[in-house]
């Protein structure tokens, strides 16, 4: 890309986003110079939408305006006041270390790169942020928006932020630096979105070649004789309702699939807000456990079903609201959420009679029509499916027994769709929100979509829609054709 084509994109841009609301850190050093609330609402701000940031900051502020304040507040009481910031514990632990951290540094939040580093729960990312934020520095600070947008524009091919910033500064002119964050966070979150972006009112949709993009489509009322092809999402929620405040609908909303099969929805039907209950364009289907606060599976469909089944009709496992079928025109649709088999595998034979019953409950629909398989498995197949197969061989989810299960699953005729079109390690589907697990993608795949051998030939694509935050668990997407009469 020539320098006059990145400039007209980066000055459409900010011009574009000039009356986006700012990102919360940008609006803080507006409203104060002070490095240290910089650095404070920088550390909250990580994975966590800029709403939950800014009240979180304002409670914590309230109590803790300086770093004197901020010592004398326990962990327990900073967990509290900055809570339901993503990460809101190891974020508490991070800031009451910051005072003693600081010591070496004269009590005083320093103005370098390499300095701020060495901050507890400080990466390069807060530490540029910061340098250029809150002392004027020429850094780039490369948010995951600024990685994405870069690489949609052809400008950088990199595969990490921290690549891409080494490739702006390389090529960037530094007149931008200390700026494109913002206009880029704020464009990504408007228009450039992660998953299904607005490119139809995006301002600069002549000059983009949307690499690797796939834009979204509007939100209606659907029958599947209209398509030729189907876009089914399939996500772990680990609570709908604890989703929801980290943007489950809005997520729904951006990518407009034609089905949406949740698990682990930790809820009741009575017990849904109006916001989780009816979101326009869909019909939604539940089937909750018995047990308040555990397990359960929803459907939200645009299509409408010609029959809705819940579950296995065995009451040892449909108490525990784990698998909620569809029937369409064409094909069954069953969302399924299996056990897992528990700390000290405890539940593993309840785990391995569940597996049993689910594989001829399915085989007994495949005899009818197509049937789709989506869910968390609770297992990671192959040693391929997680990130430290040797240190798991003997437990929940790796087990060889629940291994050998989906062996037997796959070969009596069902088919792993991710792996029709992607093969080797690191995809993965759920990470442990402990260790930073995620941003090191130390995860496992354990969720998937699966089709029977007779319908391999309507599978036209498989994702793993990892960059979708929100839960443990990150969403995944088939691409199903339509079958005529």
């Amino acid at each position: 890309m020539e320098d006059d084509s990145i400039n007209e994109l980066i000055e459409t841009v900010a011009e574009y986003v000039r009356e986006v609301d700012t990102p919360v850190v940008d609006l803080i050093a507006v409203q104060s110079r002070d490095p240290y609330r910089i650095l404070v609402a920088t550390i909250l701000s990580a994975r966590t939408r800029d709403g939950v940031t800014a009240e979180a900051a304002s409670k914590l502020f309230r109590e803790a305006p300086d770093l004197k304040h901020l010592a004398k507040l326990s962990r327990g009481r900073i967990e509290k006041l900055i809570y339901p910031v993503g990460f809101f514990r190891n974020k508490a632990g991070y800031l009451k270390e910051l005072p003693e951290s600081l010591e070496q540094f004269g009590g005083r939040v320093p103005g370098e790169v390499e300095d701020l580093m060495r901050l507890p729960g400080v990466g390069r990312k807060t530490a540029t942020l910061v340098a250029a934020v809150a002392f004027e520095k020429d850094e780039i600070c490369v948010d995951t928006h600024v990685h994405r947008i870069m690489n949609i524009w052809g400008y950088v091919e990199t595969g990490t932020p921290f690549q891409t910033e080494k490739a702006l500064r390389e090529k960037l002119p530094k007149k931008y630096w200390r700026t494109i964050n913002s206009n880029l966070v704020k464009f990504g979150q408007a228009v450039c979105k992660p998953v299904a972006p607005h490119c139809d009112r995006c301002p600069v949709n002549a000059l983009c070649p949307r690499i690797g993009v796939t834009p979204r489509r509007p939100p209606t009322r659907v029958s599947s004789r209209q398509k030729s092809s189907l876009t089914l999402i399939s996500w772990n929620v680990n609570g709908v309702r604890a989703a929801a405040k980290k943007g489950f609908r809005e997520v729904i909303e951006e990518i407009c699939p034609d089905v949406v099969a949740i698990q682990e929805t930790k809820v009741q039907e009575d017990q849904l807000p109006e916001e989780l209950a009816q979101i326009p364009g869909y019909s939604s289907y539940w089937f909750g456990a018995e047990r308040k606060g555990y397990s359960g599976v929803a459907v939200y469909t645009r299509l409408e079903p010609l029959r809705v089944l819940k579950g296995l009709e065995e009451e040892d496992f449909d108490r525990e609201g784990r698998v909620l079928t569809l029937e369409f025109e064409d094909f069954f649709l069953v969302n399924v959420y299996f056990p897992n088999s528990g700390e000290g595998l405890k539940r593993l034979q309840y785990k391995l009679r569940f597996d049993e019953i689910f594989l001829s409950y399915v085989e007994k629909l495949r005899n009818r029509k197509s049937v789709v398989i989506c869910g968390d498995f609770n297992v990671a197949h192959k040693e391929i499916d997680l990130a430290n197969p040797s240190r798991n061989e003997h437990n929940a989810g790796f087990t060889q027994e629940e291994r050998l299960w989906m062996d037997n699953f796959l070969a009596s005729g069902f088919v792993d769709t991710f792996r029709m079109f992607t093969e080797g390690a690191g995809h993965y589907t759920w990470w442990s929100y402990r260790f930073n697990a995620r941003s090191r993608n130390i995860g496992w795949r354990i969720d998937y979509f699966c089709v029977d051998e007779a319908s391999r030939d309507r599978v036209e694509g498989s994702f793993i829609l990892n960059q979708v935050m929100g839960s443990d668990h990150c969403p995944v997407e088939l691409k199903f054709a339509v079958r005529r009469p």
